[in-house]
Order: C-alpha cells, then sequence, then structure tokens
C-alpha cells in the first residue's frame, strides 16, 4: 500500500513522468526494434504519471486512479 501510495502522491507522478520521457528519448535514440518497445512501454509510464493512474495497482488489488488510492489510504489510517 505504501508504494502505491507514493506513486500516487505529487513526487511520485513526478518520477514516473520524467522517467517515462527518459524511456522515450533512450528508444528513440537506440534506433532498433528493442528501442521501440522501450519507448512504448515509456510512453504509458508518462501518460501513467500525466493522468494520475497506476497500472499495476489492479495487481495489488488497490483502484486504478490515484485519487482512490489515497482515499482508501485515508480510510485506513495510513
Amino acid at each position: 500500500m505504501k508504494f502505491s501510495l507514493f506513486m500516487s502522491s505529487p513526487a511520485g507522478r513526478v518520477l514516473r513522468v520524467v522517467a517515462g520521457a527518459a524511456l522515450v528519448v533512450i528508444g528513440i535514440l537506440l534506433q532498433s526494434v528493442l528501442g521501440i518497445v522501450i519507448a512504448v512501454v515509456g510512453g504509458a509510464v508518462l501518460l501513467a504519471g500525466a493522468f494520475d493512474v497506476c497500472l499495476i495497482a489492479p495487481l495489488l488489488r488497490l483502484p486504478f486512479t490515484g485519487k482512490q488510492i489515497r482515499a482508501r489510504a485515508a480510510s485506513a489510517g495510513v
């Protein structure tokens, strides 16, 4: 829960956007099939941070959006 709470915080969102942008740039610079895959993954990470969603939260049995994660943590007293 603490991991998903951090990732839904403003600092976590900035981290995801920056990491996603870095992956996109690295993927483009590689100019290969692997580079395209890295760029696509980076784009997904970037967009997840920008739109305040957590792509792995459902695997952790948590809500999909950051707003819902923060609300659940507040109600649980975390």
